[in-house]
């Protein structure tokens, strides 16, 4: 990204077109970048709250006095119990220097809780952890050579625009492409085929399409018996899924399966042409989607796909990436074992913060620093998440670019920089390149980066080590293994000179195996998951909500809701962009004509969502682009910019997926009723 400043100003942000990523283009929300960093609403000094939690009124202080309040009460509840406080961090900076260096520094150093950060992308890195060994996979800026490209849970002109520019490109070159997503995305219209099958289902999909690629000897066995291990035992479970038996458990028809394996097979063993697989993370969000990623995960070792360099899968590359967390975070600073802080999961942070303790181990919370995230917005169940924000005994820390609908409930409010005003490292997971966040302007008002306000309380709380004296420089400095072969010739300082550089690696980097498995190759059967007390080959795991798991449930609540997101938000990003939101309009639910029928539900009628969790009211659209018996609620809207001050994920639950501890957004059954057009909640 390339930031031109005009009398310290910042005027334009654009794509780098030297840059083989993004060659000079960005998406709609990042090229408006600049309407964020100046927005009028921008917090640009310290506040401290007022009014009631929630109520949103604060008024402005002292760097020092927001530093001392802060330090004095973390100190006062550490000397009890250092557990009773946890930071709270996901993605809003997801450099490697503002996100969790200094500040992973302060907590360990504090004795605090950890937190499990599982809210986006675990259970799909879980799975690929037992199956590949790390999250590794193909590089995208081959795909245009691919002759079938399957976009798996995903839409990527709404999320992944550098990408689907390549997927034009390989269209153009006659691939054929198709989308698997129980919703008609603006992507699935684009391919020439879209197989709509039930959300969390994705599991029977891949083992129905192993089925066929087995039964029809459509298998590279050379691949097979170097590169993969368990394949028997794959096998015998692959063939009991018949397409038949998936096509019931999806809700697609035995064409649709029988004609995507016999093309995938056909093209990759027979034809011997690359074909890819572009998975992304809206598969994972039900219970069984770590799984469903494992079985997804095995499809190319099945037909050789990695030999080419437009062959394989990809759902992220940043295993790739030799990061130094242990120089970055530094756990050395937590108190030693056997009393290792609890760990407490990011996606049940509501029913976290509504738990009284128990005083072994397991204190209640009392402190909560948030960072990077705003949870009143993002988490699941969100009743249950403002409820525990709403404690007026809980000491709440917010750093922020914005008075979010989470920034409402702080205690204390501290102004943290964007991306143009802080120095930064990145890795990537959808291409393979380091690069560099160059400061582009001064920081507005008194805002400073994430990294500085640690280093600022970790100097009050009297923390000595070295570690906390060191600059955004220094960290940066630290963040890469120059030692690892994949660095070679890449420091901060060249990176901090060209921009970017690409880490060194084949141009199809499992053409040979060489998984970062212990084995060094692609697992079907794991061990490591038996020894974990887990099923170590694929299956699919049924979603908690349906008729066939629930039907109880289901019976009051018959309507799947999934919410992906909206093309002109970033999760909660960008939502408070005038330009952007106004784009978006206002809160829609896409039901289908024959789901909106019985209901007296119109196009442009107001519509009421809800379950036993919650509710919302958003704006109806019938349409057949959500299949039938299924409700998208494109997200995620601040709650305090929708009409009734509610969003999607008061409807979501905090259950969990079966690897990596996820939750299951789009494990979701609501009823829809009308609603009149001034409803209120």
């Amino acid at each position: 990204m390339l930031v031109t400043v005009e009398d310290g100003r910042a005027t334009k942000v654009a794509g780098d077109p030297d840059h083989p990523g993004t060659q000079g283009v960005l998406c709609t929300k990042v090229s408006r970048y600049t309407d964020r960093t100046y927005h009028p609403d921008r917090l640009l000094t310290p506040m401290k709250r007022v009014g009631r939690k929630g109520e949103g009124k604060f008024e402005p202080i002292s760097w020092d006095e927001a530093l001392d309040t802060v330090a004095t009460r973390l100190s006062a509840i550490a000397a009890r119990d250092p557990q009773a406080i946890l930071p709270y961090s996901y993605a809003g900076t997801m450099g490697l220097v503002q996100g969790e260096s200094m500040a992973a520094r302060f907590f360990h150093k504090l004795g605090a809780s950890l937190l499990d950060r599982t809210i986006c992308a675990s259970a799909g890195a879980t799975a690929l952890r037992y199956t590949y060994g790390a999250s590794i996979g193909m590089d995208i800026e081959h795909v245009p050579d691919a002759k079938l490209i399957i976009i798996w849970g995903g839409n990527p002109i709404a999320s992944n625009l550098h990408f689907w520019t390549r997927v034009q490109q390989a269209k153009r070159r006659g691939a054929t492409l198709v989308a698997i997503d129980p919703y008609r995305s603006l992507t699935a219209e684009k391919c020439h085929r879209h197989i709509a099958l039930m959300p969390g289902t994705d599991g029977a999909l891949a083992l129905a399409m192993m089925h066929v690629l087995m039964r029809d000897d459509l298998l590279d066995f050379e691949y097979i018996a170097s590169h993969t291990v368990g394949f028997e035992a794959l096998r015998e479970r692959a063939l009991a899924y018949t397409p038949q038996r998936a096509a019931e458990i999806c809700g697609v028809s035995v064409d649709d399966i029988e004609w995507l394996a016999g093309l995938y097979g056909q093209l990759a063993v027979r034809e011997r042409q690359p074909v890819a697989i572009r998975l992304n993370y809206g598969m994972q969000r039900s219970h069984g989607g770590g799984q469903a990623v494992r079985a997804v995960a095995c499809l190319p070792s099945l037909v050789g796909a990695w030999r080419h360099a437009a062959g394989g899968l990809q759902l992220s590359t940043s295993g790739f990436f030799p990061v130094d967390n242990l120089a970055l975070q530094r756990p050395d600073l937590l108190p030693g074992l056997p009393a290792l802080p609890r760990t407490v999961n990011m996606s049940t942070i509501g029913d976290a913060l509504l738990d009284a303790g128990d005083g072994a181990g397991n204190p209640k919370i009392e402190a909560l620093v948030v960072y990077n995230s705003n949870p009143v917005a993002v988490a699941p169940q969100s009743t249950k998440v403002a409820e525990g924000f709403a404690r007026e005994d809980l000491f709440t820390v917010v750093l922020e670019q914005f008075r979010t609908d989470t920034a409402d409930y702080a205690d204390i409010l501290l102004p943290a920089t964007t991306q143009l005003e802080h120095v930064d490292v990145h890795k990537a997971y959808g291409h393979t390149y380091f690069l560099a966040n160059n400061q582009a302007i001064a920081p507005l008002g008194e805002a400073v980066p994430n990294t500085e306000i640690f280093r600022r309380l970790a100097q009050r709380m009297g923390f000595a080590e070295p570690c906390f004296a060191d600059s955004d420089e220094d960290i940066a400095a630290q963040a890469i293994v120059a030692t690892d072969p994949r660095a070679a010739g890449i420091s901060w300082e060249s990176l901090k000179a060209q921009g970017w550089q690409k880490l060194n690696l084949p141009v199809a980097p499992l053409a040979e195996g060489g998984f970062a498995t212990a084995s060094g190759k692609c697992e079907f059967y794991s061990e490591i998951m038996r020894r974990d007390g887990l099923d170590p080959l694929p299956d699919y795991v049924p979603p908690y909500e349906t008729p066939a798991t629930a039907p109880e449930l289901a019976a009051r609540y018959p309507l799947a809701m999934i919410s992906p997101p909206a093309r002109n938000f970033l999760n909660s990003s960008f939502v408070n962009v005038d330009s952007l939101r106004a784009t978006e309009g206002e809160p829609h639910l896409d039901i289908h004509p024959e789901d909106a029928a019985p209901r007296g539900i119109a196009s442009g009628s107001m519509v009421r969502a809800f379950n036993d969790r919650g509710s919302m009211l958003a704006r109806a659209r019938v349409t057949d682009r959500a299949r039938r018996g299924l409700v998208v609620g494109l997200s995620i809207w601040w709650k305090k910019l929708a009409p009734d001050g509610k969003n999607a994920n008061e409807l979501t639950s905090q259950r969990l997926t079966d690897l990596g501890r996820a939750p299951v957004f789009y494990d979701c059954l609501v009823q829809v009723e009308a609603a009149s057009a001034t409803a209120t909640p």
